[in-house]
């Protein structure tokens, strides 16, 4: 077997804020096929093969696993879109449709299906992470013209605006060689330059109370940290499975363990390439108010504030993180797909070393780390849920 990533770099941040849901519209309609290739998947699935794409707030991403011996179908048919897409006014049309049901799938006729509007609109100010990848509303994608469409297209898909890794079982000369046939001679296009807005420093503590006919009363902090790209990164990363990763982390033990407030509680961080999002989730108990909640949270962050994180606690983390990192990447398609997010970060060869800037760590760096991220004017907290009073 043999898994093709392609990894372009666009997302959702690459938007205008009137033209919102355009780069997963784009992703749609990649599948719409070509003259040469009218049904993608068919193809694909011919070839004893099968394919699927995602997008982010930075990127867009395709794949396909099939046979190694049927690896040029799969470059053929992603070079053939890559340069032939129908966007014609009946596969525009047809895709607008789609992504607006999916919104409204996901977002509008779901229990919590707005939050991340609710969250990105009240933790940005200025930048595009700001509204959700599926965008603000329905009616930008309803109104989004054939042209816009096509410009952004040509704006972003190009060759030189792309990362492919090939993984499996075809050897590397045969690989480049392939690679060569089907792309080398695709020309490579001007590619918009990006000049997003900074987002400002948070100064004041922010809140917001939703209140939704859901199921459960739901806490969400958010506190603004650095992006994938910056040193601080992993201290953020391990600061979020010091807190919530497994049943020995502190939430799990001096709060789910110890009382009745939450029925789960968890953080994490976004991830981003542009600075992100420490976001800390707690589902309430019937009964148990948002003041004690948030009074057990702040108690655990308090701490790690004051008290930092133990080396036992650091070499914990990291021998989970090395562990998740190999185990993640067994199949050909996940391996491929970490190693053209690597490239994009800084360089593929960093898979191999990146748990080498988790064990460097020390518990007087995450200590610092968690003090600026902590602060309390850094906090944005939502309260979610039946009992919130607006």
């Amino acid at each position: 077997m043999v898994a093709v990533n392609l990894l372009y770099d666009v997302g959702s941040k690459d938007e205008d804020p009137a033209c919102t849901g355009l780069a997963h519209l784009c992703e749609h309609l990649m599948f719409s096929g070509t003259e040469s290739v009218p049904k993608y998947d068919t193809e694909l699935q011919k070839a004893g093969g099968d394919s699927n794409a995602w997008t982010n707030a930075d990127l867009t991403n395709y794949y396909e696993t099939l046979p190694a011996h049927n690896i040029e179908t799969a470059l053929w048919v992603e070079s053939d879109r890559l340069q032939h897409l129908a966007l014609s006014e009946e596969s525009v049309a047809t895709q607008k449709n789609v992504v607006i049901e999916e919104f409204k799938q996901r977002s509008l006729n779901v229990p919590y299906g707005d939050l991340s509007h609710i969250l990105n609109a009240a933790s940005y100010k200025v930048h595009p992470y700001r509204w959700p990848v599926l965008g603000l509303t329905t009616d930008h994608i309803a109104q989004v013209t054939r042209q816009q469409v096509k410009d952004f297209f040509g704006q972003h898909y190009s060759v030189n605006n792309l990362i492919m890794c090939i993984s499996g079982n075809v050897p590397f000369d045969q690989a480049v060689q392939l690679v060569d046939k089907w792309f080398g001679a695709i020309p490579a296009r001007s590619i918009v330059q990006r000049n997003l807005p900074v987002e400002p420093v948070q100064r004041q503590a922010r809140f917001v109370a939703k209140h939704s006919d859901v199921p459960q009363d739901l806490l969400y902090i958010t506190y603004h940290m650095c992006g994938r790209r910056h040193p601080d990164y992993q201290a953020c990363d391990l600061l979020s499975d010091v807190l919530a990763n497994g049943t020995s982390s502190r939430f799990f033990r001096n709060v789910l363990m110890k009382t009745q407030v939450f029925t789960d509680l968890d953080a994490a961080v976004t991830g981003s390439i542009d600075p992100g999002l420490f976001l800390v989730r707690g589902k309430l108990r019937q009964g148990c108010s948002f003041d004690e909640a948030q009074h057990l949270v702040n108690a655990e962050l308090c701490n790690l504030v004051e008290n930092g994180v133990s080396q036992y606690e650091i070499t914990k983390c990291t021998n989970k993180f090395h562990s998740h990192l190999l185990f993640d990447n067994i199949g050909y398609a996940d391996k491929a797909l970490r190693l053209c997010e690597y490239e994009h970060i800084s360089t593929a060869e960093d898979f191999n070393t990146v748990v080498d800037k988790y064990k460097a760590l020390t518990p007087e760096k995450v200590q610092a780390v968690a003090q600026q991220i902590f602060a309390p004017e850094n906090a944005t907290t939502l309260h979610y849920g039946p009992s919130v009073k607006e």
